[in-house]
């Protein structure tokens, strides 16, 4: 089992709109539609900001993770039996679900290909347990040699009952400046339009604030995309490779849907094929992008050497 990957570059200007938050998908609260069951006193949902501190827990008591996905009928069957088994021990080990789709750099440290996967973490250590939907009998065996193990290891602390959610250390935000704040306002009320005024502001009275700049830029992402349909738009471009707009479009898209590379890729190939005015405009576009994303992000990184390649 490798070591947990470092933080994924996320598509987000505090004070402007987090992207990030629209490539993935929301996880359905318990007992509702598509959700888990309910969870009892030594169950918890962790998310990716809770994960360091439950890892830290395994010191104290085995903690079993469960990585399902809303889709699946075999997470949302055995996260009920492995609740009932959690209860029916008594807190001599936590159960913690997880939804992989949600928090994907979690899965990925535990290296899951699938969902349902169980994993043990054993003083900070992962400990692989099975995948797919296994009979209880089977699943209390594989319980009961990990109790076995954890003591071998003097993990035998008991699981404080809890209200059944993680709650991550709260961080304490500054304020944002005022027009900042304005913007983001105005684009919690889908008011693009007063949400641009407010970072153009900003930018005037601080041509240096970059902030500003990246809030700008992916306000102009999402009013050039608010009417769009994908699938129409993937068509087009498909249809007419030489249509700049619906190159332009797709690259939007893909940015706004986290697919960052595919929209880089496309631009970088229609910047290549193209001269004057329309190169022009696929530049500009591209250096858009990179705001959105984030100057420091590899991708822009290496995108920005490419470009520069192409134009001269």
């Amino acid at each position: 089992m490798t070591q947990p990957t470092g933080p994924r570059p996320r598509l987000d200007v505090r004070g402007a709109v987090d992207l990030s938050t629209l490539a993935r998908p929301a996880t359905p609260q318990p007992g509702t539609p598509g959700g888990l069951p309910v969870p009892g006193a030594f169950v918890i949902d962790v998310d990716e900001a809770g994960f360091p501190a439950l890892v830290q827990s395994s010191t104290q008591h085995p903690v079993v993770v469960l990585l399902w996905a809303s889709w699946s009928e075999a997470s949302t069957s055995l996260a009920s039996e492995l609740g009932s088994l959690a209860d029916e021990d008594g807190g001599r080990w936590q159960l913690a679900r997880i939804d992989a789709e949600a928090n994907p750099q979690v899965a990925a440290a535990f290296q899951a290909q699938s969902v349902p996967t169980v994993v043990a973490v054993l003083a900070g250590q992962p400990v692989p347990l099975f995948q797919g939907a296994y009979p209880r009998e089977q699943v209390r065996a594989v319980l009961d040699q990990l109790l076995v193990a954890a003591e071998a290891n003097g993990i035998t602390g008991l699981v404080t009952p809890s209200s059944g959610v993680a709650e991550p250390e709260a961080e304490v935000e500054p304020p944002l400046p005022v027009l900042h704040q304005a913007a983001y306002d105005a684009i919690e009320r889908d008011d693009l339009d007063a949400a641009r005024q407010a970072y153009e502001q900003a930018l005037r009275e601080n041509p240096r604030d970059a902030m500003a700049r990246a809030g700008l830029a992916q306000v102009g992402l999402l009013d050039r995309t608010r009417s769009a349909d994908l699938q129409s738009a993937r068509a087009a471009a498909a249809a007419s490779p030489d249509d700049i707009e619906a190159q332009l479009l797709v690259a939007d898209l893909d940015v706004l849907g986290g697919k960052v590379d595919d929209a880089f890729a496309r631009l970088l190939d229609v910047l290549r094929t193209t001269a004057g005015p329309d190169r022009e405009r696929v530049r500009v576009r591209l250096v858009d992008l990179f705001e959105v994303v984030g100057g420091d992000d590899s991708r822009v990184q290496s995108t920005r050497r490419a470009m520069a390649a192409a134009l001269y």
